[in-house]
């Protein structure tokens, strides 16, 4: 049985009040939340499908399932239901509500960040991007490539916070209505639209509209309890959600810690989880302050950094350690260096140096020897700052690995797997693809190199008559690899370098993916060439900022990562390098940004879009917390005269009893080293087991390292019967049974008159629709429904042109053929109140069924 502290027991048996566990890092909050979940299951009447406990990633939803699973059988045994429970991300939660609940919604797909901005740069005039306008002299409209990435900030700001409409151009609002109709279009959803449409549906007046009443009959009668992880981090449109949920009397339990809200620059606001008890009734505060991850050194070195916030900006709370890791003399260090190389090389003489020194994970574990991928090096920025350690550890051989897709193309593996389709649009020939490779050292069987050779011939034969579909880059891809029979053991190298090698190959298939979804249907010829040219000159800036991993691999290996990607992880040793002054804290950056297109006067707390010393101050903290025994600190000057400086974070490490400025010169012990490997939790459909039955080798290549199958345009035809019949089963069980004519009723064209004409309200200065501030109510209807029969078969439509539409159609039929049924389905309407003299627009989405 797990023994918790007097707090910890607090939260996990109040269940009654409103709760705010304040948890400091390393506190156990997972268990703690998971313990409390199991609490709520034992309550007379409680279900699992009452309860929805949100976290902020998938990896963090896996964990908590995986915990609360544990407990569960050993505490209570089977519990029928179980698989009922939401435990995810909101995004995820509102995708599986409107899907299940709006039929609308069925045909629709999601764009993550790198897809949508693929999209908006292939549709440049259609998405808005360049028509919409700036602040700045030398750029009056954005432009494509270069702003696209900043387009979509400023359209998700525009949706997920409180804006004052008349302080932003029109034409800005122009180019959301824009961007939301090319959406409907492709039938996708973005992140921030899927919270959208589900909060419309939350408040709208259930008198008014269907499906309001439908959404909002489900959460009075199912849902009882809710609890948000990482609390601190949501952002105003978040939080109306989290308010839709409870609006019935559900119970709230929120948890996080103010210290580590490192997403302002999101539209995070730290004052949520601040003035949270105030503006809640009865709320009971835990605060959880037994830190069981580092050592009492690490812990009192994060206190002090956290103590320089601002009384006022913060929760009062003392973190303490529960001395699970011993500190000694020599373990926190924090040193200067005369250049870049210098540290560099030093970080790498002191990974070298602790590899195989004996640790405990936990206080009853064995003792281990440290292994490479116990150590982790956290930067404030990898792209700008980690050349001069990535040309190190290349130079010494010392495993590592990049957080995230960032880096990708700076690898010779990718370098050589990116020839690939400079070779097949003639950049380059097949000697010096193969030079490539050679130096990539990724020829097992050099004496396949023809076959592979073939598999480009055949994939660049875009004569030869096939369907577009036929054509598929990520098909290529593995032919190519399968052909030169490229396998973890037969990757020349080191010890592990074949599991690395597969972990970047994974990643450059999601790369892949994400293209191919937005240029699928693009002619062979041209959408190779696109390809190319994106991977050339986008991608890297596409992916510089990335912080998902694919696949569950965790090779043996250094870690270096940006320390936002590093939230929620630990490490027995941490290097945090380049703290230099301008860097870390990071500067405020000049050119084009967000108030361009946004007034900064127009939005309510604008500081957290820029950053501030405060919030730059959290990040360290997160990076200083993410250590269990070692921690460096360290300086060299940068070669820009603004980076020269010693950053205030360093010099304040520097000053702490518990940090030493010399190396200990102490022997010591050593043994053999020996990774900590853990059982990922690896969260798969029931579909997807088909790949371990069929071929245990094609799963491990799909969730260890993250490939791809090739995308099939027969699965647009399944989808959209899929869609169909998901339909028609919703209606029956509601005692409709549907019949021939009901295929044929269609209100494409009243959709395209209505939401012409919400338009033309507002550029009139009149709104449909007015939202109060306060509580978010319609009162008007807020969506609507038109349904005029135009003779034409919609099911079978959808059926068509729910997903892929058939590639062999020449690209006009494909305009003629969708033009009729894209016309809109998904709209916004702008909402102002008055408070005051200012005034604030709330853009909501206008779901037009189809």
């Amino acid at each position: 049985m797990t023994s918790y502290t007097d707090a910890q027991q607090q939260a996990i048996g109040s269940l009654t009040e409103p709760m705010q566990i304040i948890a400091c890092a390393g506190s156990g909050k997972t268990q703690v939340i998971s313990q409390r979940i199991t609490k709520i299951l034992t309550q007379p009447g409680i279900e699992p499908r009452n309860i929805i406990a949100f976290t902020f990633t998938e990896k963090a939803a896996a964990e908590l399932k995986d915990r609360i699973l544990g407990i569960v059988a050993k505490e209570r045994g089977d519990i029928v239901g179980l698989a009922e429970m939401y435990i995810g991300t909101m995004h995820g939660y509102c995708l599986d509500l409107l899907q299940r609940i709006v039929p609308e919604t069925f045909k629709f797909s999601v764009l993550t960040d790198i897809t949508a901005r693929l999209l908006v740069d292939r549709n440049s005039r259609k998405s808005g991007l360049t028509t919409c306008p700036t602040s700045s002299p030398k750029v009056p409209t954005l432009r494509r490539f270069l702003h696209s990435k900043l387009f979509l900030q400023a359209m998700s700001v525009l949706r997920e916070d409180t804006v004052d409409a008349a302080q932003v151009d029109n034409r800005v609002w122009e180019s959301l209505d824009s961007y939301l109709r090319l959406l409907v279009q492709k039938a996708d959803f973005d992140f921030t639209e899927l919270i959208n449409l589900a909060v419309s549906f939350l408040e709208a007046d259930p008198d008014d509209d269907d499906d309001a009443r439908a959404v909002q009959d489900h959460i009075r009668a199912d849902i009882k309890y809710v609890v948000v992880d990482e609390y601190q981090d949501v952002n105003p449109l978040q939080e109306r959600l989290v308010a839709g949920l409870i609006q019935f009397g559900a119970n709230l339990c929120v948890v996080g810690d103010d210290d580590q809200t490192i997403y302002q620059w999101r539209g995070s606001q730290v004052s949520n989880i601040v003035t949270f008890a105030e503006r809640y009734d009865g709320v009971l505060q835990v605060t959880l302050a037994d830190n069981f991850r580092s050592s009492k050194g690490v812990v009192e070195l994060a206190r002090s950094i956290a103590d320089r916030i601002p009384a006022g900006e913060r929760l009062a709370k003392a973190m303490i350690s529960a001395e699970n890791q011993t500190w000694e003399r020599g373990d926190l260090l924090a040193l200067t260096f005369e250049h870049a190389d210098a540290e560099a090389s030093w970080i790498c003489d002191q990974i070298e140096a602790l590899r195989g020194v004996p640790f405990r994970d936990t206080p009853d574990a064995n003792r281990r020897g440290l292994s490479w991928a116990d150590f982790a090096v956290l930067y404030r920025s990898v792209a700008r700052d980690a050349d001069p350690l990535v040309a190190e550890l290349r130079k010494r051989g010392i495993p590592y690995v990049v957080k995230g897709l960032n880096r990708l193309f700076d690898s010779l593996e990718i370098q050589a797997v990116v020839g690939i389709f400079r070779a097949m649009v003639g950049e380059i020939s097949e000697d010096e693809l193969r030079e490539l490779w050679v130096q990539a050292d990724l020829l097992p069987e050099p004496c396949r190199w023809r076959q592979a050779w073939e598999v480009l011939e055949r994939g660049r034969d875009f004569d030869r008559g096939a369907r577009w579909g036929i054509y598929n880059i990520q098909r290529v891809y593995l032919d190519f690899l399968e052909a030169l029979k490229i396998r973890e053991e037969t990757i020349q190298g080191g010890a592990g370098r074949g599991e690395l090698v597969f972990y970047q190959l994974g990643k450059f298939s999601q790369a892949i993916s994400d293209f191919e979804q937005i240029y699928f249907n693009t002619s062979p010829a041209e959408k190779y060439e696109s390809f190319v040219k994106w991977l050339q000159y986008q991608a890297p800036d596409y992916y510089a900022d990335s912080d998902a991993d694919v696949g569950y691999a965790a090779p043996d290996a250094v870690t270096l990562a940006t320390v936002h990607q590093a939230k929620g992880m630990q490490w027995p040793a941490v290097f945090i390098p380049c703290l230099r002054r301008n860097r870390f804290p990071s500067k405020r950056q000049g050119g084009l940004g967000l108030f361009h297109i946004i007034p900064d006067t127009a939005i309510d707390e604008m500081d957290r879009y820029r950053g501030t010393v405060e919030d730059e101050t959290r990040l360290f903290y997160v990076a200083v917390t993410r250590a269990q025994k070692y921690l460096s600190v360290t300086f060299s000057p940068g070669e820009n005269q603004l980076y020269q400086g010693r950053s205030m974070f360093f010099n304040h490490c520097a000053e702490q009893a518990w940090v030493s400025t010399k190396p200990s010169s102490k022997a010591l012990e050593r043994i053999e080293p020996k990774a900590l490997h853990e059982t990922p939790q690896v969260t798969i459909s029931f579909s997807e087991l088909k790949y371990l039955f069929e071929c245990p080798y094609s799963f491990k290549l799909r969730f260890l390292y993250g490939f791809n199958p090739p995308i099939h345009e027969a699965l647009g035809y399944g989808k959209g019967l899929h869609d169909a019949l998901a339909e028609v089963h919703k209606k029956a069980i509601a005692g409709e049974l549907l019949d021939a004519s009901s295929a044929r009723r269609s209100p494409i064209r009243n959709c395209a008159q209505r939401s012409t004409s919400r338009r033309s309200q507002r550029s009139n200065g009149t709104s449909p629709r007015t939202v109060s501030k306060s509580h978010g109510r319609c009162t008007r209807k807020s969506r609507s429904r038109c349904m005029s029969p135009l003779g034409s078969p919609s099911m079978a439509e959808s059926i068509s042109f729910g997903g892929w539409i058939p590639t062999s159609w020449p690209s006009s039929t494909l305009s003629q053929a969708i033009a009729p049924r894209r016309k809109m389905s998904l709209a916004t309407s702008s909402t102002s109140t008055r408070s005051g003299t200012k005034s604030s627009r709330v853009r909501t989405p206008i779901f037009l069924k189809c």
